[in-house]
C-alpha cells in the first residue's frame, strides 16, 4: 500500500519540531523545581524552628544581676542552648549595675555554648531542700543590682562604633529594674530605640518577669515580649511533623511546579486525526 500524500506536512514537521524542544524545556524545568522544592524542604527553619526574636547579626544584652533565681537560670540556660543552636553570628553585653562586652559583634554562636554550664541548675536531690545554684564567674565580682540602661547604652554604642546599622538588640533579663534607673532607662529608649532613623531596634526576650515590668517594659520600649522558656526536665523527643514555617522558596517552588505540569501538559497533547466535524 502506497502512502498518501497530505498536504501540509512540512508544516506540521516545524511544528513538531517546535514542540519537542518546548517539551525539552519544559522537562527540565520541571526537575529543576522538583530538585528546588526538595532542598528548600531540608532547609533548617522547617526542622528546627526557634521562638527567639534573633537575627544573625544582632547584639545579645544579658542580665546577670543578683535577682537572678533558679527558674530564672534555667531559663538563661535554655535561652543560649537556643542561641547555639540557631548556628548565627552574635555579639555579646552582660550587665548588671554595670555592664561590659563579653563577645564583640559577629562572634560565632558556638562561642556561647561554655556559657550553658553555668546556667544549667542541677536536678534536686533531697526533697524540700533549696537546690543550689551553679558558682559562674560573675557570681561574686560582678553580679549586683539591676541597670538595664547600661546595658541597653552599651549594647547601643557598639553597633555604633562598630557601623553595624542593621543589626538589633536583644535584651535577655527579668525586666525587675532598680528604681533609681527607671529615669536614666527611659531616656537610652527613647534616645538610642525610639523609633526614627539611626535608632537601633530593641527586642526583648523576658525571663519570668513579673507582670507588671512586663507591661512597664513593652510600654517604654514599643515591643512585643518573649517568653523566655524554662529548660525542659527530660529531653523531648523530636517531633514527627516540622513545626516551622514554609519557606517563601519551596511555596514558590510547588506553585511553578503546578504550572509546568499544566503547561507541559497542553503542549504535550497528542494530534489526534478524524474526519472533518467529528468530535475529538
Amino acid at each position: 500500500m502506497r502512502a498518501v500524500p497530505v498536504p501540509g506536512t512540512r508544516g506540521l514537521s516545524r511544528i513538531a519540531t517546535r514542540t519537542a524542544v518546548i517539551r525539552g524545556v519544559l522537562a527540565v524545568a520541571l526537575v529543576a523545581l522538583v530538585l528546588l522544592a526538595a532542598a528548600e524542604s531540608r532547609h533548617p527553619a522547617t526542622r528546627r524552628p526557634t521562638a527567639l526574636p534573633v537575627h544573625s547579626g544582632d547584639m545579645i544584652v544579658l542580665d546577670l544581676s543578683a535577682s537572678i533565681s533558679s527558674d530564672t537560670f534555667s531559663r538563661i540556660g535554655e535561652t543560649l542552648r537556643k542561641l547555639v543552636a540557631t548556628g548565627g553570628r552574635y555579639g555579646l553585653v552582660v550587665f548588671s549595675n554595670v555592664a561590659y562586652e563579653a563577645l564583640p559583634p559577629g562572634t560565632p554562636s558556638s562561642a556561647l555554648r561554655p556559657l550553658i554550664r553555668y546556667f544549667t541548675v542541677p536536678t534536686q536531690q533531697t526533697p524540700g531542700t533549696a537546690t543550689a545554684l551553679p558558682v559562674n564567674p560573675w557570681t561574686l565580682s560582678f553580679s549586683s543590682g539591676t541597670e538595664i540602661s547600661t546595658g541597653l547604652d552599651l549594647a547601643h554604642r557598639i553597633l555604633v562604633a562598630d557601623h553595624l546599622a542593621r543589626s538589633r538588640v536583644v535584651l535577655i533579663s527579668d525586666l525587675a529594674d532598680d528604681p533609681e534607673d527607671i529615669q536614666r532607662l527611659n531616656q537610652v529608649v527613647v534616645d538610642e530605640y525610639g523609633p526614627g532613623r539611626g535608632h537601633t531596634p530593641l527586642r526583648v526576650v523576658a525571663l519570668n518577669a513579673a507582670p507588671g515590668d512586663a507591661a512597664f517594659f513593652a510600654r517604654i520600649a514599643g515591643t512585643a515580649i518573649t517568653n523566655a522558656a524554662p529548660s525542659p526536665a527530660k529531653p523531648s523527643p523530636p517531633p514527627t511533623i516540622p513545626s516551622g514555617t514554609l519557606p517563601m522558596g519551596l511555596l514558590v517552588a510547588i506553585l511553578a511546579t503546578i504550572v509546568i505540569l499544566a503547561v507541559y501538559g497542553l503542549w504535550a497533547a497528542r494530534l489526534r486525526w478524524g474526519m472533518a466535524g467529528e468530535p475529538s
